[in-house]
């Protein structure tokens, strides 16, 4: 599993360079771009934020559970969630960032309604629906075999 939490930060990387290429060419265009473009580009670093945070989450809580508990002093600065999610609580973080990265996607189409056809638009919603929906059924079948134990 090593080899894979190390491609996931290589992909970290790549979504970091990415996130400031954005900011790079927000600037020079910055006084020319309606409320609504800056609006669709903040969504859009916003998102690659979520994606991020999603990535560092399972890398550090998949290793924590599948590979080696990491080594840090008590001293030392850690995040709350770390060595405290197990698979399935980590399955319900994953789906929680999933419903809320949709959720910005969701908004993103939103915003551009015009340039929108209405069946695709209606297909957005379905499928946001479906993360949703899966989401709660996650977390609430969880909380069920939890109660019964």
């Amino acid at each position: 599993m090593a080899p894979i939490y190390l491609g996931l930060s290589l992909v970290l990387l790549a979504l970091g360079i990415k996130f400031f290429e954005e900011v790079f060419h927000l600037f020079p265009k910055l006084f020319s771009l309606s409320e609504v473009d800056l609006i669709l580009i903040v969504l859009s670093l916003v998102d690659i934020a979520l994606v991020g945070g999603l990535i560092v989450m399972v890398m550090f809580s998949g290793y924590e559970n599948f590979v080696s508990k990491l080594d840090i002093d008590e001293n030392d600065e850690k995040l709350s969630w770390l060595g405290q999610l197990d698979a399935n609580s980590l399955k319900n973080k994953v789906a929680a960032s999933i419903v809320a990265i949709s959720s910005i996607h969701l908004l993103k189409v939103f915003m551009d309604l015009k340039e929108k056809d209405p069946a695709l638009i209606k297909w957005y919603v379905l499928i946001h629906l479906t993360f949703v929906a899966s989401a709660f059924a996650m977390g609430y079948l969880d909380k069920i075999t939890k109660n019964s134990h």
